[in-house]
């Protein structure tokens, strides 16, 4: 299935489905998938939001199957080209809205395809969601870190059938989205990571059994990590405390690494919000995209 076959497969009726019905779940399919503003981050900052084109690119809605369940996602990459390397963008607490669709046309305007699954998309739409503890509570806690990484093994299957070259496979992800780059980086299917601003440290439940310092020794992956030296919700102690359990882990653990910005919060990349920090988030760019060519994200 090609990206421009997974676009018109979200128009395609379903069995029973009468037109109206149908045009209500595009709307919907496609209003999840990189298309507008989740509603809790709204006004959004629209003089510093940036907007990527996608001339070039084939960019848009796709969806692949896991376990029998249709991942929407939204996808970019280079139009008519093979071979790409890939990387997957995980989402914030806000799901696939807009600013993660213009972070996947940036990967693919520099030659990567770009695929950033809906992984909240069995257990509801953030997308409505003006009450962000409301959707913590309703939504994000109630997705398992398994499906998780199952719905991420799905998106490197999809990009291998559709032109990308999954032994050049990287991920980065944003807050929700930057632990799960540490957790999935100790699974051995992608060889870097940069995670921002991903929390480290937790307490266990039966949907998120481990978090990043726990499996910090074992990973498979290097890892950048981008952090805020003002973040509020993430201490300073609790990096202090990962790269202790870096420096005792595997090769990969070793060669992982932080750069902590001193006058940066929470979100510091997130242009579309007032948390955002033009000179932080450029020149984590900079560093997230030369770590990836470093380490085979190529």
């Amino acid at each position: 299935m090609s990206l421009d076959d997974s676009r018109s497969d979200f128009d395609s009726l379903r069995p029973g489905e009468s037109t109206g019905q149908g045009a209500t779940r595009r709307t919907a399919l496609k209003a999840a998938i990189g298309m507008g503003y989740a509603a809790a981050v709204l006004p959004v900052m629209a003089q510093t939001a940036i907007s990527t084109t996608a001339e070039g690119l084939k960019a848009g809605p796709i969806k692949y199957t896991v376990n029998g369940f249709e991942v929407p996602a939204y996808a970019a990459a280079p139009e008519g080209k093979t071979g790409l390397p890939v990387v997957l963008v995980i989402q914030e607490i806000f799901g696939v809205h807009e600013y993660i669709a213009d972070t996947c046309r940036r990967f693919a305007q520099l030659g990567y395809m770009a695929i950033a699954p809906e992984l909240y998309a069995r257990q509801g739409d953030p997308r409505g969601y003006t009450d962000i503890p409301k959707l913590q509570a309703d939504v994000v806690s109630k997705v398992p870190d398994a499906q998780v990484m199952a719905d991420l093994d799905g998106a490197l299957a999809y990009a291998k059938a559709n032109g990308g070259d999954t032994d050049k496979a990287g991920i980065t992800g944003f807050c929700w989205g930057g632990r799960i780059v540490w957790l999935y980086a100790a699974t051995g299917k992608v060889k870097a990571g940069v995670a921002w601003y991903g929390r480290l440290v937790g307490q266990a439940s039966a949907l998120t059994p481990k978090h990043p310092i726990d499996i910090a020794a074992g990973l498979q992956a290097p890892v950048l990590g981008l952090y805020g030296g003002k973040d509020q919700g993430i201490p300073l102690d609790t990096v202090d405390k990962m790269k202790a359990a870096l420096a005792t882990g595997t090769p990969a653990a070793k060669a992982s690494s932080f750069v902590v910005y001193p006058e940066a919060g929470h979100a510091f990349h997130a242009d579309y919000r007032p948390s955002y920090v033009k000179s932080a988030a450029e020149d984590g760019w900079q560093r997230a995209t030369a770590w990836f060519k470093a380490n085979g994200v190529a």
